[in-house]
Formats: structure tokens, sequence, C-alpha cells
């Protein structure tokens, strides 16, 4: 059997800290991470297109129509077709929506204060840099 080098063990534990950093914020407010971004983008974009909401959520047309339909039940979000072209559904939030989205915000914000803890501002700064240069040798690769 072969044996793990230094580079496995890195990206094993980056991706599994990514995996696990997805789902943790969500299952920590009891909701899922779809719903949670889904409320989150529209307080910081504003009304916004279900085409548009597919693409920044990476995910199919009928699961955003899902999940505005149940926010609109719940009395979260409201839907028009746009002015400019009736082919298109725009999605906002109600005053309720908002109050939800920013409580949200600020629970995420906590959330990561707490993951952080113990790890002083010159440690993140190293890791930051670690990120963006694996980010740069990514991109560089991909143009070769």
């Amino acid at each position: 059997m072969l044996e793990e080098t230094s580079e496995d063990t890195f990206f094993r534990e980056l991706g599994g800290a990514c995996t696990e950093l997805r789902q943790a914020f969500a299952r920590h407010v009891g909701m899922s991470p779809h719903r949670v971004q889904l409320l989150v983008r529209l307080r910081r974009d504003g009304e916004t297109s279900h085409s548009d909401l597919r693409h920044m959520l990476a995910i199919d047309g009928a699961s955003v129509t899902r999940l505005v339909k149940e926010f609109e039940t719940e009395g979260l979000v409201t839907r028009r077709l746009a002015p400019a072209d009736n082919r298109y559904t725009l999605a906002a939030l109600t005053a309720a929506g908002e109050r939800v989205a920013a409580d949200l915000e600020r629970s995420h914000q906590v959330y990561q204060e707490r993951l952080l803890d113990g790890i002083t501002s010159e440690r993140q700064e190293i890791m930051l840099d670690v990120l963006r240069r694996i980010r740069t040798n990514m991109i560089d690769q991909e143009s070769q």
C-alpha cells in the first residue's frame, strides 16, 4: 500500500473541511444550504430573476421555483413577472423575509467567529495566502 504524501494529506483535509463547511452552518440554523443561500442572496442582491438565482446557487430551475414558492407560502418572498419580459419571474424578500435573512447573516457572522476561535489573524492571513496561491495555480494549470 502506498504511503500518503503531505500533498495528499493537505488536499484531503482541505476538501473535507470545505465539504463540511458547506453543510455545517445550515445544520446549525436548521435549514437546508440552498434555503440559506437563497435568502441571503436576495437580501444582498435585491429582486432577482429565477434564472439568475439558478446560476448563483448552481441548482436547476425547478429547484429554484420550488424554494421560492415555499418561501412565498411562508410569507418571506414575493414573486412577479418581470415587467420588461414576462418570460422571467422575479423574486424579492418581504419585510419578514428581510428580517429572517438579516438574522441569518448575523448568526453566520457569530458562527464564523466561533470557527476561527484560537486562530490568530496572522495565521488566518497565511491561510488566505495559501488558498489564493492554490487558486492561481489552478488557473495557470488550466491555461496550459
